[in-house]
């Protein structure tokens, strides 16, 4: 059985957003996506409903990226 990790919104927006300009937040990112393509799929990946009509709120675009995400976790 795999170990269960919550993701909150701020972790959707980290792997969604343009990079940023701000050193420190960039590396947040950058250290967000290697997570996500290296480790998410060693884990039982959970996601609020809340979390979801959150990353729903927005431009279409970013939305439409940030629900893209929501598909990879279960619904707590």
């Amino acid at each position: 059985m795999k170990p269960s990790v919550y993701l909150k919104t701020t972790i959707i927006s980290y792997l969604t957003a343009r990079p940023s300009r701000d050193l420190i937040l960039a590396a947040q990112q950058q250290i967000t996506l290697d997570w996500w393509d290296r480790r998410r799929s060693d884990f039982e990946l959970f996601i609020s409903e809340f979390v979801i009509e959150e990353a729903g709120r927005g431009g279409a675009e970013a939305s439409s990226k940030c629900l893209n995400v929501t598909q990879y976790a279960f619904t707590s």
